[in-house]
């Protein structure tokens, strides 16, 4: 096995093994020679993969103590890896794009899974609160599609798109409350069209 398939290796099973024992953010990982012996790898391999997990920023290795999970939400790897990989204007059209597909995707499956009560619940939030950001407002129309996967995709989607982006274009209320409007009436017509005005997405492909 190579050493890059024994590093994917190690660490598919070292996050298979954080699931099994129930353990997160702030918990202590065994140690070096203990993951050896239950992984079935050598030492130095497992540490080779511990080095590169907490130059990520998913564990921390707290001197005299041992080695612990991170609460990977907090780290700048987004930030650090964006500055390699989205340096021309094409890379960031398309973090927008997908973005935007993903959220379309999502105001889909709201529509068809979200009953009038969840839908009249975030109109009143929306109503009543005086200040919300944009991801907020997405991130309870993502949590309505009730879609892992899109909600994982948009949140690094997310990451990238604010670590472009200095400052956070602002909408209305009123924006907010049309595409609402459209979910309640259950006309997805309506809703769609309300989000790209929303987003300014008049280019895009009419399927959307």
């Amino acid at each position: 096995m190579t050493n890059t398939k024994v590093y994917l290796e190690i660490v598919k099973q070292l996050r298979e093994m954080i699931t099994v024992d129930g353990l997160k953010t702030g918990d202590k990982i065994p140690s070096e020679r203990e993951l050896s012996e239950r992984l079935n790898f050598g030492r130095s391999s497992v540490r080779e993969a511990l080095r590169a997990l907490e130059l990520l920023g998913l564990i921390e290795t707290r001197r005299g103590e041992g080695t612990y999970i991170r609460d990977f939400r907090g780290h700048q790897l987004v930030q650090l890896l964006s500055t390699f990989i989205l340096q021309d204007q094409k890379a960031k059209r398309d973090v927008f794009e997908t973005k935007s597909f993903i959220e379309m995707d999502c105001l889909r499956l709201a529509f068809q899974k979200a009953n009038n009560e969840a839908t009249n619940s975030l109109g009143d939030w929306v109503e009543r609160t005086e200040h919300f950001s944009d991801d907020e407002f997405f991130q309870r129309i993502i949590d309505l599609s009730d879609n892992h996967l899109f909600q994982r995709l948009w949140s690094i989607l997310k990451e990238y798109y604010q670590s472009l982006e200095e400052t956070q274009p602002l909408y209305s209320r009123e924006d907010y409350l049309e595409l609402l409007k459209g979910l309640t009436e259950k006309n997805l017509e309506k809703t769609l069209y309300a989000y790209k005005k929303l987003r300014n997405l008049s280019n895009l492909t009419d399927k959307y």
